[in-house]
């Protein structure tokens, strides 16, 4: 699959203006991620100062949304439209803004109608966070 059906899928799944990854609006991050094997996305990018809590470093909340979106394209590499179901975050260190930074993630284990990922952003040998989560298929839309 290429970056460019992921952002299909992301559009179609109702996910184009998703604050990390979204393309609707210039102020969205727009963050596009590429596949990697069968079980992998990544993509790379430099925090701006839009994103910073404290003067020049990455607001945490931040740091957990973009782990958490890079599980949900891992998803959306998969052709699964799922939402998260718990989350858990480990800020190692603090991520300066204007730093070229990697972000990834990857499907460790799928158990339906559960997903266990792992995600982690690095500059090189740097990890700066990384998080474990699970997530659950969306069932199909009902209307009420």
């Amino acid at each position: 699959m290429t970056t460019d059906n992921l952002q299909t899928l992301s559009a179609q799944y109702g996910h184009s203006g998703c604050l990390m990854c979204g393309q609707k609006d210039p102020l969205l991050l727009a963050l596009r991620f590429f596949p990697v094997g069968d079980n992998a996305v990544r993509t790379e990018f430099r925090p701006r100062s839009l994103v910073q809590g404290y003067d020049g470093i990455v607001h945490g909340g931040i740091v957990a949304a973009l782990l958490d979106s890079a599980m949900t394209n891992c998803m959306f590499h998969k052709g699964i439209k799922a939402v998260t179901g718990d989350l858990h975050v480990r800020y190692k260190k603090q991520i300066p803004i204007d730093t070229f930074l990697e972000l990834k993630a990857q499907i460790m284990l799928i158990k339906p109608p559960l997903y266990y990922l792992r995600a982690e952003i690095s500059q090189g040998d740097c990890l700066f966070a990384r998080a474990e989560a699970k997530f659950m298929r969306c069932p199909p839309r009902q209307l009420i």
